[in-house]
């Protein structure tokens, strides 16, 4: 079920560089989620396919990785940019914007493949579908053209990619391609029980006293149209837990009643990373994320600021209300 639309001409050109080049190596964003990850463990799974030399890179900074994603297999994985980077082809893969890689690239090819619909176009080529549910929806749709068969270890790369960036298929960004996708890689081998299993259960008691104190810090705004929740340093130091273990922590305050937007703001060494998401597309957050230099999707975006607790509660009330009220 090919994707269609706007972006039919810069898809022939990406075939065209994965059919032509040889020598590839591939890069996500810092912290890598899972669509992240599937879309790095399936594009090289694909490459190998087509008999390419393909090197998967992540930072050594980004180990460990997030304990519902210890189960994929990253053997191969190198921590350094290898040494003939200036002979190989780039494929970036879910980054919004050049920024959030260190990869320092030089003068070399650069294959820029992303839904995000603020990505930056820092590509040579820029292949972005804002209508995809995913990156791993459209590396989904690529490979049929590249005429490689769908193994399981690709199925389940690429369905980890899915299933966590539709939240589970009840985002908006949910449509009928990613029904049919899901089957197809169903068909394929995917054993779904499994893939939830290592995604969502297994939850260290540290994440559980985590969320605990995040939904006790949760204060409502302008009759619940912001819902917003706070973590400190305290919090994380107290209760042993990784930054990480707040993936899932929003999608509670996003189900309060009467919620427009939900924030959740962690508290790190000097700054505050503030993540957002929308619930009935009255707003749209990535305009508010990109005013504080970060962005996202019209649902789920995030910016890092030094503001103070109120004033950031303050911000976003403006923010919001600028969207609602005209």
């Amino acid at each position: 079920m090919t994707i269609t639309g706007i972006q039919t001409s810069t898809r022939d050109e990406v075939l065209g560089a994965l059919r032509e080049a040889e020598q590839f190596v591939l890069v996500t964003h810092e912290n890598p989620d899972g669509d992240a990850l599937g879309s790095l463990v399936a594009m090289h799974g694909v490459l190998s396919a087509l008999g390419k030399d393909s090197i998967m890179y992540i930072g050594r900074e980004e180990f460990p990785l997030p304990y519902e994603y210890a189960f994929f297999d990253l053997e191969g994985v190198v921590n350094d940019i290898p040494a003939d980077l200036a002979q190989r082809t780039i494929v970036f893969l879910d980054c919004g914007n050049f920024d959030r890689n260190s990869v320092e690239v030089g003068d070399v090819p650069i294959v820029n493949v992303d839904h995000h619909h603020d990505n930056t176009l820092f590509g040579t080529i820029n292949h972005i579908v804002p209508d995809a549910s995913c990156t791993a929806e459209i590396l989904w749709d690529l490979m049929s053209s590249l005429e490689v068969p769908t193994t399981p270890e690709i199925a389940d790369a690429l369905y980890v990619g899915l299933v966590t960036d539709t939240g589970g298929f009840m985002y908006e960004n949910t449509g009928a391609r990613a029904h049919v996708m899901a089957a197809e890689l169903i068909e394929a081998g995917v054993d779904v029980h499994a893939i939830y299993r290592n995604l969502y259960e297994g939850v260290p008691e540290s994440k559980l006293a985590l969320l605990t104190r995040a939904l006790n810090s949760v204060r409502r705004y302008d009759d619940g149209r912001l819902t917003f929740g706070r973590l400190t340093r305290e919090d994380f130091a107290q209760t042993g837990a990784e930054e990480s273990y707040t993936e899932g922590i929003i999608d509670h305050l996003r189900s309060v009643n009467a919620t427009k937007v939900a924030a959740l703001v962690r508290e790190r060494n000097g700054n505050s990373k503030v993540s957002l998401r929308a619930t009935d597309g009255s707003v749209d957050v990535s305009v508010i994320a990109r005013a504080q230099g970060g962005g996202g999707h019209r649902q789920a975006a995030g910016f890092t600021t030094e503001m103070s607790p109120s004033e950031l509660v303050a911000f976003l009330r403006e923010a919001i209300g600028a969207q609602l009220d005209g």
